[in-house]
C-alpha cells in the first residue's frame, strides 16, 4: 500500500522558477525563487529559504569534515506567488488567453504569469 501512496501526485499552484513569498513559519516574509517542486510530497524547495546546517563526515581518509547549509521542503501551502513589478503577494486563478491557451493570472493585479 505504501508504493500506492507514493506515485501519488498533487495539484499545486506553484512551479519551478516562480517567484513566490513565505506566508507561514520561522522564515514568514520572505520572498524568493522556487528551486525545485516536489509534486509527490506537495512541497517546493525555494532559495534562501528553510535553510539547514548539515555536518557531513569525511568520506575519504586524509579527507576533513566540513559544515553544508542546505535549503529543506517546506509544504506548498506556506507560499504564495509573488509580484515583483507590483511587490505584492497574490493567490492565482486560471483564465483562457484569446488563443484559447490555459494560464495562471494573480487575482489582486491581473498580472498573468505564464
Amino acid at each position: 500500500m505504501a508504493s500506492q501512496k507514493e506515485k501519488e501526485f498533487h495539484k499545486m499552484h506553484v512551479k519551478t522558477g516562480d517567484t513566490v513569498q513565505i506566508i507561514a513559519g520561522k522564515d514568514k516574509g520572505k520572498v524568493g525563487e522556487v528551486i525545485q517542486a516536489l509534486p509527490q510530497l506537495s512541497k517546493v524547495i525555494v532559495k534562501g529559504v528553510n535553510i539547514k546546517t548539515k555536518h557531513v563526515k569525511p568520506q575519504q581518509e586524509g579527507e576533513s569534515g566540513r559544515i553544508v547549509n542546505k535549503e529543506y521542503p517546506i509544504h506548498s501551502s506556506n507560499v504564495m506567488i509573488y509580484s515583483t513589478k507590483q511587490n505584492v503577494a497574490s493567490r492565482i486563478c486560471y483564465t483562457f488567453t484569446p488563443e484559447g491557451k490555459k494560464v495562471r493570472k494573480l487575482k489582486k493585479t491581473g498580472e498573468i504569469i505564464d
